[in-house]
């Protein structure tokens, strides 16, 4: 069918030569100087900012790099200063972390094994704590000898008499446990595998003096073991790598989703040569101005302009409009689209690495690059908190005895209660099941967030930008429309078109097909079926010829009259699609079909508005005319119109420089880079496509937009838990911190208060389940 108003923009992307832009320097472009590197260990903005750090004064500063977290990967750009890469990779050694020259198929393999082995480390260091539980209820129990207490009797049967006797000892008296050697054995294995990947960054943190939330940990783990708390020193470090992997199991599952973008795109092309033959070669072989060829129902390998034939192209994974476009030549065409009818003959305008849907993939891949740098506040709080609290431990050991005279064993007993009432373990622990409980609420409620950060987003909402079709609208046209003309009726218009689509796979015809099923009307038969690309079908029924196709066949049949081209001009101006249906002898009348805006959608605008949202913005890939016409039904504030995927990154961000905290909803692989762009991406998770999913920060399960208002109402609400939460456990540990200085806390009483704290956060966050 056809598509008045063809999106005039270029697709040549030349914002993405800009160094501030994403797809840019990629190390499977064509640019030439990248040094590129896999790092092993880069998992967050965190190592991103330590590697700015130490790499930037070698290469001339900051600008000179490039970093895709998403991918594990580091580029040195061109026009700094030349680096030899083994001092690179000696210096990011020098971090903790491994920098490997970079080779297309190294990637997906070491992330991979990196993941494995850090997840197989985790489940070790989980059994190891179990093993150590296990032998400490057996020695307590009696099944083996029982651990001795310093003046204490030993404890060798269960009788309550027996177990009142070692709670009281244990929190009445410093004295510590005598523990089994076979269970220190338990919990230092569980020790060994949870610190794995942390120590080393925590030497590295400590040797530069710049400490952060590993250094903590390792000082943490390292002061419970020399007090003899084995069990709590594993559980420390088993939270903290479980932590890690779940991290890097969210960035593999964001890496696959970008991978899978790769399938789209043909990896092969058939190229007509000069002399008439065709020759299918690997596409990224395919230099510009090759002239290749499209049979009907096959992808399209590279983006070119039509050179001969004609055709209609499914081009929602690229531009997201709800119907195919007709193509004649000198229209472009895009690599992923898909040729519907006719075969096409196009001439390659760009190579495989620089086509739309590549630098979709690209602008995917920076965009997680971009949200890292959103969640420095782990970062910032890191910083002032963890020598803060090093600093003071160290104050309290050395400042007494040696300005005072006070004894050396004393205060060393007091800076570690300092110490481990410090222990970041009731924050940790305390905020994640405020989540978690927030988490599952929204899970009943068919919304799937894939973690806290993404959480308390929308509580800071100040605008959102909607995709048209499938978000806004349904997603499928249909028909809304029938005008019978010239003594025909609605059923004998519909039963003939329906008749005439019969076999097609085209949207429009299976609009067609479905209305006439709902009104049971019975199809006659239809022999002698011709398909004319681009423009309709022809067929038999009865023996007498009939037609359907576009306002542009009609027009080229010469049978529009007054009114009927007075007729469909309205309907196309309404944002219509106009299906003509007619014979030799007159027109039979006018299908009209259009992409219906979802039920309540008005409403739902109406709701997100009371609760305080600013700016509510429609971004499509459609016509200017269908674009208005949805805006106006659905009363967004704002409409654009014609965009290409890299033109909504771009509208994002202007919306992101003037409101701030931008919100983006979309359900196709064209809106992946919005959704990563923006500040919370929500993709529509039953009608959406994997990319979109993956992409975006919160599916909607059910593709029920009524659910937004709830799930902002639901963030507030939630946030708010979360710094009742905060405030209270650091309230405790000041007050501990202030009773350890002064020697009235003892090591029991910040451990029991560090677990009273964290069941009473606990008790609160699970409130948010209700």
């Amino acid at each position: 069918m056809t598509k008045e108003n063809e999106n005039p923009q270029s697709t040549s992307c030349d914002s993405c030569q800009d160094p501030e832009i994403p797809g840019r320097n990629l190390p499977n472009s064509a640019a030439t100087g990248n040094q590129v590197f896999d790092i092993q260990g880069l998992d967050c903005v965190e190592e991103v900012t330590i590697l700015k750090r130490e790499i930037s004064p070698l290469v001339g500063g900051e600008a000179y790099l490039s970093f895709d977290v998403l991918n594990g990967r580091m580029t040195v750009l061109p026009g700094g200063k030349t680096v030899a890469s083994k001092i690179i990779q000696e210096k990011v050694a020098t971090t903790g972390m491994k920098a490997i020259p970079w080779e297309p198929t190294s990637s997906a393999t070491s992330l991979q094994r990196r993941q494995k082995i850090q997840t197989a480390y985790t489940v070790l260091s989980g059994l190891s704590i179990l093993v150590g539980i296990i032998l400490h209820i057996g020695f307590a129990g009696g099944y083996f000898e029982a651990p001795a207490m310093a003046g204490q009797d030993e404890i060798r049967s269960v009788n309550w008499d027996a177990i009142t006797a070692y709670l009281k000892n244990l929190l009445e008296t410093h004295t510590q446990l005598t523990i089994p050697v076979s269970e220190k054995i338990a919990y230092g294995f569980a020790i060994a595998f949870g610190v794995r990947y942390v120590v080393i960054k925590a030497w590295f943190a400590f040797r530069t003096m710049r400490p952060d939330m590993n250094l903590l940990m390792t000082i943490a783990v390292a002061g419970a073991i020399f007090i003899n708390e084995w069990f709590e020193a594993a559980t420390v470090a088993f939270l903290f790598s479980l932590s890690l992997a779940i991290e890097g199991w969210s960035i593999g599952r964001a890496r696959r989703a970008v991978e899978a973008l790769l399938d789209l795109a043909p990896s092969s092309v058939r190229i007509k040569h000069q002399t008439g033959g065709e020759q299918v070669i690997p596409a990224t072989e395919a230099t510009v101005g090759v002239r290749f060829i499209v049979a009907p129902g096959e992808r399209i390998a590279l983006d070119g302009e039509v050179a001969s034939g004609s055709s209609s192209v499914n081009q929602a994974p690229i531009t997201g409009e709800s119907i195919p476009v007709s193509k004649h030549p000198g229209d472009e065409v895009f690599a992923g689209t898909i040729n519907q009818e006719g075969t096409l003959e196009a001439i390659s305008t760009k190579p495989a690495s620089d086509t739309t849907l590549a630098q979709i993939i690209h602008m995917v891949e920076e965009a997680h690059s971009r949200r890292a740098e959103s969640e420095q506040w782990v970062e910032k709080f890191a910083r002032i908190y963890t020598p803060v609290v090093i600093v003071l431990a160290l104050a309290v050991f050395i400042g007494p005895p040696l300005f005072f005279a006070e004894n050396w064993d004393l205060w060393f007993y007091r800076a570690l209660v300092l110490l481990v009432i410090a222990c970041p373990c009731a924050l940790v622990i305390s905020t994640p099941v405020s989540i978690v409980a927030a988490l599952a609420c929204a899970a009943r409620q068919g919304i799937l967030i894939k973690g806290g950060i993404y959480l308390e987003a929308p509580a800071s909402l100040q605008a959102i930008a909607f995709d048209k079709t499938g978000t806004l609208t349904r997603g499928q046209p249909s028909v809304t429309d029938v005008y019978p003309l010239n003594g025909h009726t609605e059923e004998e218009l519909i039963s003939r078109a329906a008749a005439l689509e019969k076999r097609s796979h085209h949207p429009l015809a299976k609009a067609i097909l479905q209305y006439a099923q709902s009104l049971e009307i019975a199809l006659p038969n239809a022999e002698n079926i011709e398909v004319l690309p681009g423009k309709g079908v022809i067929g038999l029924i009865n023996g007498t010829s009939f037609w359907l196709g576009s306002r542009r066949f009609l027009l080229e049949r010469g049978q529009e009259t007054a009114d009927v081209g007075k007729k469909g001009f309205t309907l196309e101006q309404a944002g219509q699609t106009v299906i003509a249906v007619g014979n030799d002898q007159h027109v039979c009348g006018l299908i009209a079909v259009a992409d219906e805006p979802r039920d309540q959608t008005k409403l739902i605008i109406q709701a997100l508005r009371k609760i305080g949202i600013k700016n509510l913005v429609m971004l499509t890939g459609d016509n200017t005319v269908t674009a208005n016409c949805i805006g106006a039904r659905t009363g967004v504030d704002e409409i654009r119109a014609e965009l290409l995927p890299a033109d909504k990154v771009d509208a994002v961000s202007e919306l992101i420089k003037k409101y701030g905290n931008v919100a983006m909803i979309g359900d196709g692989i064209n809106d992946a880079p919005a959704l990563g762009r923006a500040s919370l991406g929500i993709a529509m998770g039953a009608i959406g496509s994997d990319a979109a999913i993956e992409t975006a920060d919160i599916a909607l399960m059910g593709d029920d937009l009524s659910k937004l208002p709830w799930l902002i109402r639901h963030s507030r609400r939630t946030l708010s838990v979360i710094r009742q939460n905060i405030i209270f456990a650091l309230t405790v540990k000041a007050v501990f911190a202030l009773l350890a200085f002064a020697g009235v806390a003892t090591l029991w009483e910040a451990i029991a208060a560090d677990v009273g704290a964290s069941l009473l956060v606990v008790a609160n966050g699970l409130r948010l389940l209700r």
